[in-house]
C-alpha cells in the first residue's frame, strides 16, 4: 500500500508541474481594458480603470484607410472582432512617439496575429523585435499563400508604411492630418 501511495503522490507533483509550467502560456497576458471604439484595422481605443488609452496593435500594419477597399475591410475586421464593450488584455510592449500604447491584445487569442492570418494585415517587420517573429511570419505566409484579403493581389497590396512614406514626402515632412503615424517605439539613447 504504501507503493501505491508514493506512485500517486509522485504522479500528482508531476501533474502540478506540468500545469505550473504552462500556466503563463495559457494564462492571458497583462491587464485588462474594455473596447471603446476602433480607429482604423490596427489601431483602437479601451478603457482601462478610470483612464481611456489609445492602443497600436503591435507588431503588425494594416492598409491605411485610404488603401480602398482594404483599409475599410480591415476596420471593419477589427470592429467585429472586437465589439465596443468587449473586455480585452493587453500585452503593452512601448509607448510610441505619438503617445499611443504599443500592445499585443488578446480577446481568446492574439488579435494582431489573427488580422495576419486573415489577411488583414502586414506583418510590421521593423517592429517586430518584442514578438513572435516566427509565429508573425508563419501567419502572413499561410495568408499569402492562400490568398487572403492583402494578398489577392500578387505580392500584396502597397505596403501601409509605403503609403505614408509617399504621402509625407508629398507634403514635405512627417505625420499630420488625415494620416496614421508609424507606430515606431520610443527610443532612448541611440
Amino acid at each position: 500500500m504504501p507503493r501505491r501511495v508514493h506512485a500517486a503522490r509522485a504522479l500528482a507533483v508531476a501533474l502540478a508541474l506540468v500545469a505550473l509550467s504552462l500556466a503563463p502560456a495559457c494564462a492571458a497576458p497583462g491587464p485588462r481594458a474594455t473596447v471603446v471604439s476602433v480607429g482604423d484595422g490596427d489601431s483602437l481605443r479601451v478603457r482601462q480603470g478610470e483612464d481611456t488609452i489609445t492602443v497600436r496593435l503591435a507588431c503588425i500594419d494594416a492598409p491605411e484607410m485610404a488603401q480602398r477597399p482594404h483599409g475599410l475591410q480591415a476596420r471593419e475586421v477589427l470592429q467585429q472582432r472586437l465589439p465596443i464593450g468587449r473586455e480585452v488584455r493587453l500585452d503593452v510592449k512601448t509607448t510610441d512617439r505619438y503617445g499611443r500604447t504599443v500592445a499585443e491584445v488578446f480577446s481568446g487569442s492574439n488579435i494582431g496575429l489573427v488580422l495576419v492570418e486573415d489577411g488583414q494585415a502586414f506583418v510590421y517587420r521593423q517592429y517586430l523585435d518584442q514578438c513572435d517573429r516566427r509565429e508573425y511570419l508563419q501567419a502572413e505566409e499561410r495568408a499569402r499563400r492562400r490568398r487572403l484579403g492583402i494578398w489577392q493581389v500578387d505580392g500584396g497590396i502597397t505596403r501601409p508604411w509605403d503609403v505614408r512614406r509617399s504621402r509625407r514626402s508629398s507634403r514635405g515632412q512627417g505625420g499630420g492630418p488625415g494620416g496614421s503615424p508609424p507606430p515606431g517605439p520610443i527610443r532612448v539613447g541611440g
